[in-house]
Formats: structure tokens, C-alpha cells, sequence
């Protein structure tokens, strides 16, 4: 039989079941890739190690929504300088630019054609002052016939009053008191008649006098019309155009100049209707010009338009800003930022907070994803309670869970209520989760750092 076929004794067996599982122990252990080895032993000493933080200090700020709209700046009055009369543009003394005074003369107008006019209806008013002189003469006349009359009137009633008597003596005849009668009426008829006449001359000199008074307003309107050939700025401000130049003939209302009033400048913007609930009239604003650009100009809602753009659907808002100085012009690209009061708070990203909800989201991941010490997105339910770490310090820096109060989220920031002051020193980013007393080391990027110091081992 060969030998390979001999039976095995039960020691023999047992001798090769051990040298078997001493084989398959060996090469297993042969066989375990030395860079998943390694891994393994830097995730635990990784897992042990203190986490990397980013440290901020904590400092407030307003937290609120900017509303910036762009416009361009226009003087607070524009005026248009208009001929009133007819005449030939013989001089202008400003020109684009020029600062000009209400009241202060900026042309002149011929006015040859006008000063005749008024040479004439002054004469007219001599003329006519002349009737009323020659009026007045007619009535002192006319009361001295009045008074002749009222004399003559007197002599005839003592005259038939003496031949009435000696007629009943029987000394005249009649007919001779009828005369006398008759003479008598006939003088007082004739006093009548010359008292009418005064009334009369005396309602031509009225009549004379207004018309006196009639051509000295004709004077004074000539003369006011000539006075118009001088152009007078209506306002205080700046020349913005002149649109006629000396030679050209002005007729009235002939545009001469455009004039600006910039004590104050208009800034027109357009807002959407969304944002009109929040805005009301005289309320503040920020306004910064490119022109200036280091300086925020306060401002304020002068009106808003009742009207929106039917097409746009845009609501005009015109907003005022002083301009004492006078430097601000037309034309100028504006900013406004419709800026609320809000309180100034102590504001933190939001990846510094560590709210309920995140601990019940780690729990129910086990740990397996990192933490960055707080909330990852601003799109979670509104927390209104949260944890935020601060550094404790010491030889070595550890991490103290406190519990605030929150307030306003906006783009990633968040107000702090209460719980956290100015210049705490927080954990604004961790590598991974974070419990109350960890060690921690701090970033280079971390806040407050010594110069000596930016390894981060030490706060």
C-alpha cells in the first residue's frame, strides 16, 4: 500500500489542525494593507485630540434688512426764466453755472419801443389833468351864475312883496303886481336852472378825473411792462442752461434761462410695492453719492407718489437732502438706503449656535458627520433658544456650553438677546462636536490672539 495511504493515528490528526490554524493566523496577518492600519490609528488619535476652533469676540451691531435704491440728484425747484414782453435779448450777464440771488438782475431786454409808450400815456395824463382844470373853471362859473341868480331872485320878491302892498293901498294898478309876480318866478326858475348847471360840471370834472385816474394806471402798466425787460432771478440757486443768447428776439414767454434752487437737493427712486408698507413720509434715510463716496448724507422722505408706474409697478418716492454748502449738483448718481432704527445687538453667525434641534440631530446620527460647534443653515425652523461656546481660559483652553436668548436671523447672522456680552470670546467654527469642558485649540484665524501666539495652544 503506498505510503500515502496509511491510516493517521488520532496524534497526528491533532498535530496538523494545529499547524493549520497557526498558518491561517500568520497569513491573515500577512495580508492587512499597512495604510488601512495606519488610518485606523489616526482616527483614534484624532478622535482623541482637541478640536481645531475658530474664536470671534463678540460685538454689536444693527441687524437689518438694507433697502438701497439708485436715483439722480435734482435741484429742489427748477425754474424756467421767461420774456414777458417783446424785445430784442441785448445782454446776459451769467452763464452756466453762475450762482445767482432772488431778485438779482441776469439780462436786459430792449425796451426802446416801451419807454415811448410810457412817454406817450404820460402825456395823455397831462392832457387829460388839463381837462380837469378847464372842468373845474366850467363849475366855478356855474356856481357864480348860481349865486347872481339867488340875488336877483331876492330883488324880485322884495319888489313884488313892496308893489303887492302899495296895490292894496290902491296906489298901483294890477297888472303891475302881475309883472312883478311874473318877474319873480322867472328869476327863480333861472336859479334853478344855473344850480343844475353846477351838478353838471361838476359830474364832467368826476368824469375827466377818473379818466386822469384811468391813464395813470396806463402809465404805470407801461412802465411795468418796461421794468419787464430787465430779467430778474426768481429764485436763489445756480444757472443750469441758458437757452437763448443776446440778438435773438424774445417773444412772451420765450424761455431765456433754466434756473435751480439747490439749497436743497430732490433725489427721485423707484421702490418696488413691496417694500411701500415700510416706508412713510419724513421718515430718514442714508443717501451716498458716487461723487463723495466717503460721505452718508441724512436725508429724508419728502413725498410718495400716490400713483404707481402701471407698467412697472413702481411707486416714485422723492427724497430730500440738505445742501447747505452747495457742492451737490444735478445729474449725480444717488444711493438711498431706506435704513431703519434698529438696537444694536450682539450679533454671531449662526454656525455658532448650538440649538435642541442640532443635539437631536447628532444624536440620530451617531456622531458620524462633523460638527462646526453650532447651526449649519438659516433655513431651520426659527430657534428662539440655543448654546453658544466660549472659551474658558487656562494652561490649556476649554470650551463652556452657555445658554442664550436669540433674536433677528438674516443672511447668516443672528442677534443675541441675552446670554452673551460684548467681547466674550466664542467658538464661531469647530472641527467637530463640542461638549461643555472640552479642550479646544484655537485657529490662526481665531480673534484676539497675541502676536507670540498664533499656533493657537494657548487663549
Amino acid at each position: 500500500m503506498p505510503r500515502f495511504m496509511e491510516p493517521i493515528d488520532s496524534a497526528g490528526i491533532v498535530r496538523w489542525s494545529v499547524l493549520a490554524g497557526l498558518l491561517t493566523v500568520t497569513t491573515g496577518c500577512g495580508f492587512l494593507p499597512k495604510s488601512d492600519a495606519e488610518a485606523q490609528t489616526g482616527q483614534r488619535q484624532a478622535e482623541n485630540s482637541p478640536a481645531s476652533v475658530d474664536v470671534a469676540i463678540a460685538r454689536t451691531m444693527p441687524l437689518q434688512q438694507p433697502v438701497e435704491y439708485t436715483g439722480t440728484t435734482q435741484p429742489y425747484r427748477q425754474v424756467s426764466l421767461r420774456s414777458q414782453v417783446e424785445g430784442t435779448v441785448l445782454d446776459l450777464t451769467v452763464n452756466v453755472g453762475d450762482r445767482v440771488t432772488q431778485g438779482q438782475t441776469v439780462g436786459q431786454l430792449n425796451d426802446a419801443v416801451l419807454a415811448a409808450a410810457v412817454v406817450e400815456a404820460k402825456a395823455e395824463v397831462a392832457a387829460r389833468q388839463a381837462d380837469v382844470a378847464q372842468a373845474n373853471a366850467e363849475v366855478s362859473t356855474a356856481r357864480t351864475q348860481v349865486e347872481e341868480q339867488r340875488l336877483r331872485l331876492q330883488q324880485t320878491r322884495s319888489d313884488l312883496a313892496r308893489l303887492e302892498l302899495l296895490f292894496r293901498e290902491g296906489a298901483i294898478a294890477a297888472q303891475v303886481v302881475e309883472t312883478a309876480r311874473t318877474t319873480a318866478g322867472t328869476a327863480q326858475q333861472a336859479l334853478r336852472s344855473a344850480e343844475a348847471q353846477v351838478r353838471t360840471r361838476q359830474q364832467a370834472v368826476t368824469a375827466i378825473q377818473r379818466r386822469v385816474i384811468a391813464q395813470r394806471a396806463i402809465v404805470a402798466q407801461d412802465k411795468e411792462r418796461q421794468s419787464q425787460t430787465q430779467l430778474i432771478s426768481p429764485v436763489t440757486g445756480s444757472v443750469l442752461e441758458r437757452v437763448t443768447e443776446p440778438g435773438n428776439l424774445a417773444q412772451p414767454g420765450s424761455e431765456i434761462l433754466k434756473l435751480g434752487d439747490f439749497s436743497q437737493v430732490k433725489v427721485v427712486v423707484q421702490v418696488s410695492e413691496r417694500e411701500l408698507g415700510t416706508l412713510r413720509t419724513g421718515q430718514p434715510v442714508q443717501v451716498r453719492l458716487d461723487a463723495f463716496p466717503k460721505k452718508a448724507i441724512a436725508g429724508r422722505i419728502a413725498r410718495i407718489s400716490p400713483a404707481a408706474d402701471p407698467t412697472s409697478r413702481l411707486i416714485p418716492i422723492e427724497v430730500i437732502i440738505p445742501n447747505a454748502d452747495g457742492r451737490i449738483g444735478s445729474g449725480l448718481l444717488a444711493r438711498v438706503n431706506f435704513a431703519q432704527r434698529a438696537i444694536a445687538r450682539v450679533v454671531v453667525p449662526e454656525t455658532a449656535l448650538t440649538t435642541d434641534q442640532d443635539r437631536r440631530s447628532r444624536a440620530q446620527s451617531s456622531g458620524s458627520a462633523q460638527s462646526s460647534g453650532g447651526a449649519q443653515s438659516s433655513e431651520r425652523p426659527s430657534q428662539t433658544k440655543g448654546n453658544i461656546f466660549t472659551i474658558v481660559k487656562g494652561e490649556k483652553p476649554t470650551v463652556s456650553a452657555r445658554p442664550v436668548t436669540l433674536g433677528k436671523r438674516l443672511d447668516g447672522q443672528v442677534e443675541i438677546v441675552s446670554g452673551l456680552g460684548v467681547g466674550d470670546r466664542f467658538v464661531s467654527r469647530s472641527s467637530k462636536a463640542l461638549k461643555n469642558g472640552d479642550p479646544v485649540k484655537l485657529s490662526v484665524v481665531s480673534e484676539g490672539l497675541k502676536k507670540g501666539n498664533k499656533k493657537g495652544d494657548k487663549s
